[in-house]
């Protein structure tokens, strides 16, 4: 059985097979050894390795449709790092869009192996790897049709705007784009749009530089990114904005740089709502549950019951799949047998019974559309916290919103939060 510290080497050529052995081994890995994909799945079905070292060709099952099956079926739970000694940059690309890690040419400089090995054990990629690929937001034909569209725009320069509602998937949309051995360049905060503009464009030199909810920024922050968009030319950058705000009604307001508007609007792609094609839900709770199990968080035979599958797609997932994934990862760890059950799933989506007596406000239609929504969601906020105690990971679990981003709502909202 394999354990922690493992690395899966997967080759047809045995020479290439005992070299990589050795090196590893002496660095101090476990190494287990495939000579095709289909040992590769045997060894992956039954255990876990950390890390898989994946040749490209192979006489069975070539290495990038191994990485799309396990893909597509929630077990790229780990790093996995492409090998290939005639490689193009397009299979390179094309390995990285479906999820893996990095790529090595052969012959491979052994420093090469060895940082990009240990950068690969260290990432912490175990949960995160699947959700990197379009795979993770589904099947059906609007994925298929939002994965045409990325394909048509991937080797343009000109900036692209992501729109699409809160948990939709948009920094994946933003990584199939990203082309390997190049920078990503995702800030914590856009609050270094006003600060220090240049600083990421140099950091993002010759490669992506993504920024998420460009329509919550203030007016200084955005003359930094009209900044950054007249230089990308200069520094070889890529940019990637995304919204789930209105930009032409903000802009129209004046609320929004009406000339960044223009310039980020040239090319946009929306992602669909995941009650947009519900017929990809029951896939997508059951890869969600196994990578939960792959991580060994959870019981690796609990399973969804028919019922419960059809529950959670007729429900209309507000915060898409930000929202399933928390829902899914709630049931996994409260479910005391080995089945999840419509019932489960039912009391999961039920809002309890609040003992405060506020209900949702009557909105006046003298508002507009914008202040309507803020009263809105201030009131749901409110009433998720209390309902919540404050815990603040269950309301972004509830709300489908990453941390960051609800404490940034909350703040922006005027909501007091207990002990402020």
């Amino acid at each position: 059985m394999m354990t922690n510290n493992t690395i899966l080497v997967v080759d047809d050529e045995i020479g290439i097979r005992e070299l990589l052995s050795e090196i590893l081994r002496d660095e101090g890995y476990r190494v287990a050894l495939a000579e095709n994909a289909e040992q590769a799945r045997v060894w992956r079905n039954q255990t876990r390795p950390e890390l898989v070292l994946l040749d490209i060709w192979m006489p069975d099952t070539d290495g990038i449709t191994l990485l799309k099956d396990w893909a597509s079926s929630g077990m790229l739970t780990m790093p996995v790092i492409m090998m290939s000694g005639h490689g193009t940059i397009d299979t390179a690309v094309e390995a990285t869009r479906i999820g893996a890690f990095g790529y090595l040419e052969k012959p491979i400089p052994l420093q090469k192996l060895l940082s990009t090995v240990g950068k690969a054990m260290r990432g912490g990629q175990n949960k995160q790897q699947a959700a990197l690929s379009l795979a993770s937001l589904g099947k059906g034909a609007l994925i298929i049709d939002l994965k045409k569209k990325l394909e048509k725009v991937a080797n343009l320069k000109t900036p692209l705007l992501l729109m699409g509602e809160p948990g939709v998937g948009m920094e994946v949309c933003a990584r199939f784009l990203h082309r390997p051995n190049t920078s990503w360049i995702e800030p914590e905060s856009l609050a270094i749009l006003a600060e220090k503009p240049l600083d990421l464009l140099e950091q993002a030199k010759n490669g992506l530089l993504f920024l998420k909810d460009i329509g919550e920024i203030n007016k200084l922050a955005q003359k930094g990114l009209l900044l950054i968009v007249s230089k990308l030319e200069k520094y070889n950058v890529r940019l990637i904005c995304a919204t789930s705000q209105p930009l032409a009604e903000l802009a129209s307001q004046g609320s929004y740089h009406a000339k960044l508007y223009e310039s980020l609007s040239g090319l946009s792609i929306g992602v669909p709502s995941l009650r947009a094609h519900r017929e990809d839900i029951p896939d997508l709770a059951n890869q969600i549950l196994s990578s939960f199990a792959e991580s060994g968080e959870v019981s690796p035979i609990l399973q969804f019951s028919t019922a419960a599958l059809n529950c959670l797609r007729n429900y209309d997932w507000p915060g898409n799949l930000t929202q399933l994934t928390g829902v899914v990862h709630s049931l996994a760890l409260t479910c005391t047998g080995d089945e999840i059950t419509a019932d489960m799933v039912q009391q999961a989506m039920v809002f309890p019974e609040s003992t405060s007596t506020s209900s949702a406000p009557d909105i006046p239609f003298d508002l507009s559309l914008r202040e309507a929504r803020d009263l809105f969601e201030k009131t749901y906020f409110e009433r998720l916290i209390e309902e919540e105690n404050g815990n603040m990971t269950r309301v972004a679990e509830r709300a489908g919103l990453e941390r960051t981003h609800l404490y940034r709502k909350i703040k922006l909202l005027g909501i007091k939060l207990r002990g402020n």
